[in-house]
């Protein structure tokens, strides 16, 4: 008898324009982790503050659909409009435009949509996976709220152990109990933040538990050391403080600014599914 596969249930947030983010990602994953995968996507329309908010569109997910049925039968993906929760929870509030967008926000509604599982790995669109995300999700999280990375930034000039948001290893039975995320919620209604939806995770957080930077790294990618690689926004001090915000479909970018090469081949795969999407439209 055959083993059954393991599975990863992972949640992504965005809109139209994440496509190229969630398929960069996807194939990284896919090419290195051998388990069944199951994507979560929030999305929404919020068009009144910008007229390319819009949702991920149906054709998209069924594209990604078939990249997944291709090289990984079994696995899914399902689009989940928030438009109206977060119409309720977060329309007109002081963080309404966050430093990014909107979209940062809505990871913060996965306590209030059904069917979300007990264990979801939420990433941000603009990571890739460098090894087995295996290696990520089966840590375990019991009694814990998340598990996250340092902010590679703001564990110095904000908290020592400040986290990035951009990956977190979510208990959801945890963040239920605790209301992890209705405090955060709460918070964003009521005043302005920083850094809006992280701010809110990590000040509102019971009890989580911190992982080593390999799990987002949001610097370079050290060997097979690194399993998520994150292309955060990076401060520069040559040949002037600045900041750069590369990220991996920007690929002469990364080539030339940030001489990373580990993900060539994703990449490559990447262009070659990104114009079949387009001959088929």
């Amino acid at each position: 008898m055959s083993k059954k596969k393991k599975q990863v249930n992972i949640l992504v947030c965005g809109n139209k324009k994440v496509f190229d983010g969630i398929l960069t990602g996807l194939i990284s994953i896919l090419n290195r982790t051998n388990a069944i995968i199951n994507y979560y996507v929030f999305t929404m329309d919020v068009t009144r503050l910008n007229k390319e908010f819009v949702s991920i569109e149906d054709e998209q997910i069924e594209f990604l659909q078939k990249v997944l049925n291709n090289k990984r039968p079994g696995s899914t993906i399902k689009k989940i409009d928030v438009t109206k929760l977060y119409d309720k929870e977060f329309k007109n509030c002081p963080n309404e435009k966050a430093y990014c967008t909107p979209y940062t926000l809505i990871r913060l509604f996965a306590d209030l949509v059904p069917d979300i599982p007990d264990k979801i790995l939420y990433l941000d669109t603009d990571i890739m996976a460098n090894d087995d995300i295996l290696k990520l999700f089966n840590i375990d999280i019991k009694g814990y709220e998340y598990a996250a990375v340092k902010e590679k930034y703001g564990c110095w000039l904000i908290r020592p152990d400040y986290i990035n948001a951009g990956m977190l290893l979510m208990n959801m039975k945890v963040i239920k109990r605790t209301k992890l995320l209705k405090k955060g919620r709460d918070m964003l209604r009521k005043k302005k933040l920083t850094f809006a939806d992280q701010d809110a995770i990590y000040w509102n957080t019971t009890k989580k538990k911190l992982l080593p930077r390999r799990f987002n790294e949001q610097s370079k990618v050290n060997g097979k050391k690194t399993v998520i690689c994150h292309f955060s926004k990076r401060l520069k001090f040559l040949p002037y403080p600045h900041t750069t915000n590369y990220k991996q479909w920007n690929i002469d970018k990364i080539h030339k600014e940030m001489h990373c090469h580990a993900f060539d081949k994703d990449l490559e795969e990447y262009l070659k599914l990104k114009g079949s999407y387009y001959e088929q439209k």
